[in-house]
This record gives structure tokens, C-alpha cells and sequence, in this order.
């Protein structure tokens, strides 16, 4: 397939009557904008009527100006780019000057820069947080170093908690950089880029242009999203793989048999198989919910043929599958560990001793969404108005991004183990709503609903910034932050500068009856708000081992031995670049250390080992404790303090170590 396209061109009639016929006028011809011809490689772009085709008289010019550059795109893109160009013109909601490949190419591209720029401001200024970071980023170092991609190891033990495709995508750029903060949390912020290219994409295609920015900037602004794309954890790109295989299906759904479809469906079971390999099962299982689900409420069956289904399962097979095979030939114990115990015993029990009520996401998701949340009840009441008949008659697509946030909310609330990233899935579908309802409200200047939504935000952003410039008055910093008084009291009367400023700027525009400026102030105030937080991180984080981890990389030699006591402490081991041994815990460890007693039983060891070790004085030991369980393994022990911070001690067990 070569991609090509035919255009059919307006005649002298059909020109005539272009003024009097919008795009808007040929809704009707949702599965005839692109007909496949004769040759299965070449589209037509028609209409079902003579005075339609004339309202598109600019395209014609617009894309044969760029049929070069589309001739030399991958299938994939060509399918994309026609499906999103038809539903755009047939959404009756954007320009057709819009529509053409120059805009969609430098949107995309103008968008990426500024998402690149956007997450990638500040990523590492603050360390590994602990666990998280520490553990996500030890696998992958162990991985580039001992060349073993099959069996995830974690501090030189069996870790089968999770697949291994951000382990495998951050092992290669610690092989290129090194270990460090960027390069453990790139591939997180580039994951969070391209959720939202994504989700700009998919709205655009939809319901025009300026929904689609709208989207974008949502889903980059809020809270929970960005504070997570700053973060080395799994969600993010098991999120971003759900959407677009959410959104692939329903575009899929809307376009007409032959290539275009066929590329789409084939790109949601591509992507289900990558949510797989990211985060486990519920790769596969949540799209494949919430479709079900919307095709059954709204009874759209019939849209569902063709599908590809045996294409598309030897696709995400083909994915998917190898690694689970492999990591089964090499580790009797993997499949029971990983689908019993990971999944199935995760959902249904609190083994993991992470259970919470079953409203636990309901306040994660409105304050997650913030500050967006202000314009969340507009956009569901515009979605629910006439009545049940209108919605599943006209706006089931709409209904679609809906049903995906219900369905993966319920899903998570009904599982035992909770944590507030689980719900991360459903936030580009939020987005695309509420950006649709920004556009059409930055269309109309007065949309109903708009002026209360900023008037909130101004209150709320009113009372945020007097709270940060009274509390010192009133509150104390911690002992454990005392270090940092100064700088905790400066940046709390800089964001009391930011939201107070904001609030006054919003009164002045809803007074003046400017909502447009409004909106751009609201936006700009929190953007500046999320990027002045990055500073707090290295202050802050009072878990992080970082300043003693790298003390003792100053001074570790060849034979010495490094203990944590007491717990394991993710993020020594990346950031001295070696294995640890363990005094006194196994957690999460208890897995791997179990399956390979030979190669463990040395590095994990009790108190009394490790009391007899550290009185050896063969080799010199060092050990990091917290500084409340010091005294319960030291306090009849030789040593000397070489390093301290609020929460943790290094000690070493010759006083003559340098």
C-alpha cells in the first residue's frame, strides 16, 4: 500500500452551492467519507451529495500540496491521519482549513515541544524517592548489568511483580547515561508526552481543533497526572497504553471497512499487548471492559464488524506473550507468583495491606483532576441533557469516555489493594471531555457554567494563598525538615504570591467580562504553581538516602560489605551501584529470597548473624539504619557515624575508615 490519495474535486454546481452547506451538513455521511476503491491503497474522499463535496473545495488544494510528504508515512500513520481528518470534518465542529496534513503535522509538533519542555523542566532536581524510584530503578540497572532481560532481579533477588517494559526501556538508557535521576525518570515524562498527544489527537478528531489543545493541556495540568510523570512507577505508561488502545477502538469503530479500520483495530490490540507487558492483565482486561460495556448499553454491535479479532489476537500475542513464555521456561515458580498471587490474589484479598473503603478514588479523582475539577459538573450535565433517548441516539461516542471512566473507577474501587495511581487510566478520557466543553466555551465567551467554574477556582485559589502566607505564623516547620526552614518559608510566600495573584487577576477579568482571559490566567497560575513545586523535592524528601548513599560510594572499597538494617532501602543500591545485604527483613523480598536460598542466604541474614559479622573486624562494614531503630541493633556495638540525615544514619564499624 502506497498510501496514496484521490480527491474528488467540486464541480462548477456543487461550488455554487458550498456556502450554503457547512461540513456540519454532512453528518449523515459518517461511513462515506472514505470509501475504499478498486485498489485497496487508494481513498477517496467523497461525499453523498454534490453540494457536500463543494463545501470541501480548500482541502482538495491543502492536501495535494503535501501528498509527497503523506505518500512516504507508514500505513499506520496514513490509516490514522484519514480516519481523524474524516471525523473531523464530519464532526461538524471545526474549520476545514483545519483539517488538512499541515495543520495536524505542525500541531503535533509545536505540542510535543512544549510537552517535552513541559515535563522535562526540573526532572532531576530532587532524588530517587524511596520505595518507588529506588526499586524501579534498581531493576533496570541490574538488568543492563548482568545482561539478564528475562528474569526482573531486585537487589539480586527474583522480583515478578511486574513485566518488564519500562524496566527494559530505562536499562537502555542507563547503558547510554549511566544511573541517575533523568535517566531513570525519562521514559516516565516521555510516556506522559505522548498521553498527550494522544489525547490531543483523539479530541481533535472528534470534535475540531481547539477541543483537541484544550485536552492536552488538561491532562498536562493536572494534578495528579503531572505529579506522576515525575515519578518512576509503572502507571503512567500502562495509562497512556490503555488510552490509546481506548481510543484507537473507538476510531476504529467510526471508520469504514477496509485498511483505515483494519490499521486501527490492529493498533488496539498492539497496544493492549504493550499495557500488558507494563503493568500485567489489566492491560488487556480494561479496555476490553469498557468496550464490552459501551457496545452493550448502547447496543452498537453492528458498528463492531469487522474487527479483526484473529489478526489482532495473533498481534497481541505476538507482543505479549514471548517474555511471560520465557520468563516461565526459566523460573518454575513464575506463573503462580505472577497471575496467582500478582493478580488475582492482589484484587481479591489485603495480602498486599494496601485496602482502603470503597470511596477511596472518589476525593483522589477530584483532587487529582484539580484544577480542573471546577468545570466537572458543567461538563457532565451538558453529556446527560435530554434524556436518556438523545444520548444513546446521538452522542453514544461521546458516552463512550464516559463509560471508560465509570467502568475502570468501579473496577479499581472494587479491588482490595488502592492505591491513589491506580486510576490514572481514566484520566485522558476526562480530559477529552472537559476539553471539548472548554472549547465550546471558549467558541461561545459565555458558555453556561463557565463564570462559576473560574469564580470557584478564584475562591479556592484565594483561600490557598492566604493559608501559605498565614501558616508560619500559626504552624511550625517539623524537626525533620528544620534544615530547611528558610527555604520551605520562602516558596510558601511564593506560592501564596501565585495563587493569590491568580485570584486577583480572575476577579479582574470576570468583572470585566473577559472569560477568555479568565481561562488563560487560571491555566498559566496552577502551570507556574505545578513547575515552582519541583524545587521543594530535594528538601523534602525526607525518605531519600541519597546524601549518605553517595557518601558511602565515596568511600566504599573493594571487599567492603554494605548492610541496610532493619528494612530494605530501595535506593541505596542504584545509587552506589551495587547489591546489599539485608539485617533483619525480608518484605517484599520474601519471593525472591525463598526461591533461591543458595544464592541468598548470605546477604539476607538475622541479628545475630549480622551481629557476629560486624564484630569480625575482617573486612569494614558499613550500615544504614533509621535513626529510631538505631539503638535496638547498635547499642552494644562498636561504631562511628559517618553520615546523617533526618531519618537515617551511616555507620561504619572501624573508626578509622575514610
Amino acid at each position: 500500500m502506497d498510501g496514496t490519495f484521490t480527491l474528488a474535486r467540486p464541480s462548477a454546481q456543487s461550488s455554487a452551492a458550498a456556502g450554503a452547506n457547512r461540513p456540519g451538513a454532512c453528518r449523515a455521511c459518517c461511513r462515506c467519507c472514505f470509501h475504499d476503491r478498486a485498489q485497496p491503497s487508494v481513498v477517496a474522499v467523497c461525499a453523498p451529495g454534490a453540494r457536500t463535496v463543494g463545501a470541501f473545495k480548500n482541502i482538495d488544494a491543502l492536501i495535494h500540496q503535501n501528498i509527497l510528504a503523506l505518500n512516504a508515512q507508514t500505513p499506520l500513520y496514513s490509516a490514522f491521519h484519514r480516519t481523524m481528518i474524516a471525523a473531523e470534518q464530519n464532526s461538524g465542529l471545526s474549520n476545514p482549513q483545519n483539517t488538512d496534513s499541515t495543520s495536524w503535522r505542525r500541531d503535533l509538533t509545536w505540542l510535543a515541544l512544549i510537552l517535552v519542555v513541559w515535563f522535562g523542566l526540573f526532572l532531576g532536581s530532587r532524588p530517587l524517592s524511596n520505595p518507588d524510584e529506588g526499586r524501579y530503578t534498581e531493576i533496570p540497572r541490574e538488568m543492563a548489568a548482568t545482561n539478564d532481560y528475562v528474569t526482573p532481579r531486585l537487589n539480586g533477588v527474583k522480583y515478578f511483580e511486574k513485566p518488564p517494559l519500562l524496566y527494559w526501556l530505562i536499562a537502555l538508557t542507563i547503558e547510554v547515561a549511566g544511573v541517575n535521576e533523568w535517566t531513570a525518570r525519562a521514559w516516565v515524562a516521555i510516556f506522559a508526552t505522548l498521553g498527550c498527544l494522544a489525547t490531543y489527537a483523539a479530541a481533535r478528531g472528534l470534535f475540531g481543533r481547539a477541543a483537541g489543545w484544550w485536552a492536552a493541556v488538561v491532562l498536562a495540568t493536572m494534578l495528579l497526572y503531572y505529579t506522576l510523570s515525575r515519578v518512576v512507577i509503572l502507571d503512567m505508561p500502562v495509562s497512556v497504553f490503555v488510552a490509546t488502545a481506548l481510543f484507537a477502538f473507538l476510531f476504529g469503530i467510526r471508520a469504514p471497512a477496509g485498511p483505515g479500520r483494519r490499521w486501527l483495530f490492529w493498533a488496539f490490540y498492539a497496544s493492549m499487548a504493550l499495557a500488558v507487558l507494563s503493568k500485567g492483565l489489566i492491560g488487556f482486561l480494561l479496555p476490553c471492559t469498557v468496550a464490552f460495556v459501551w457496545l452493550l448499553v448502547f447496543n452498537q454491535w453492528k458498528r463492531l464488524r469487522p474487527c479483526h479479532p484473529f489478526t489482532g489476537a495473533l498481534m497481541l500475542l505476538a507482543i505479549a506473550a514471548p517474555w511471560h513464555v520465557l520468563a516461565a521456561r526459566a523460573n518454575s515458580d513464575f506463573a503462580q507468583f505472577y497471575f496467582i498471587h500478582e493478580h488475582w490474589t492482589r484484587f481479591t484479598t489485603t495480602v498486599h495491606e494496601r485496602y482502603q473503603p470503597w470511596w477511596y478514588f472518589a476525593p483522589v479523582l477530584l483532587v487529582g483532576i484539580f484544577p480542573w475539577t471546577v468545570f466537572a459538573f458543567q461538563t457532565l450535565r451538558v453529556n446527560v441533557r435530554g434524556g436518556w433517548r438523545a444520548i444513546r441516539n446521538e452522542r453514544a461516542d461521546e458516552w463512550f469516555f464516559i463509560v471508560w471512566a465509570v467502568v475502570i473507577f468501579l473496577f479499581f474501587s472494587k479491588s482490595q489493594s488502592k492505591l491513589p495511581p491506580y486510576i490514572l487510566p481514566i484520566f485522558p478520557a476526562i480530559a477529552v471531555l472537559i476539553g471539548k466543553w472548554l472549547a465550546d466555551a471558549w467558541r461561545a465567551r459565555k458558555a453556561p457554567g463557565l463564570r462559576a467554574g473560574l469564580a470557584t477556582y478564584a475562591i479556592l485559589s484565594a483561600l490557598l494563598g492566604l493559608a501559605l502566607a498565614f501558616w508560619p505564623l500559626v504552624w511550625s516547620v517539623p524537626e525533620k525538615h528544620a534544615a530547611a526552614t528558610k527555604l520551605i518559608i520562602g516558596e510558601s510566600i511564593w506560592f501564596a504570591v501565585i495563587f493569590l495573584g491568580s485570584a486577583a487577576a480572575l476577579a479582574w477579568c470576570l468583572r470585566c467580562g473577559k472569560m477568555r482571559g479568565a481561562l488563560v490566567v487560571m491555566t498559566a497560575g496552577f502551570a507556574l504553581w505545578l513547575a515552582s513545586g519541583n524545587h521543594l523535592g530535594d528538601e523534602l524528601d525526607t525518605r531519600s538516602s541519597k546524601p549518605l548513599s553517595l557518601e558511602l560510594a565515596r568511600r566504599l572499597a573493594p571487599g567492603d560489605t554494605v548492610y541496610s538494617v532493619g528494612e530494605y532501602i530501595q535506593d541505596v543500591a542504584p545509587y552506589i551501584g551495587r547489591e546489599i545485604s539485608v539485617v533483619d527483613y525480608l518484605g517484599e523480598l520474601e519471593f525472591g529470597v525463598r526461591a533461591e536460598p543458595e544464592k541468598t542466604d548470605s546477604r539476607f541474614i538475622d541479628k545475630a548473624e549480622f551481629t557476629r559479622r560486624w564484630l569480625a573486624f575482617d573486612s569494614r562494614a558499613y550500615a544504614i539504619v533509621r535513626k529510631r531503630a538505631a539503638d535496638r541493633y547498635f547499642s552494644s556495638l562498636p561504631h562511628t557515624v559517618v553520615g546523617e540525615t533526618s531519618r537515617y544514619l551511616l555507620l561504619v564499624n572501624k573508626p578509622d575508615a575514610q
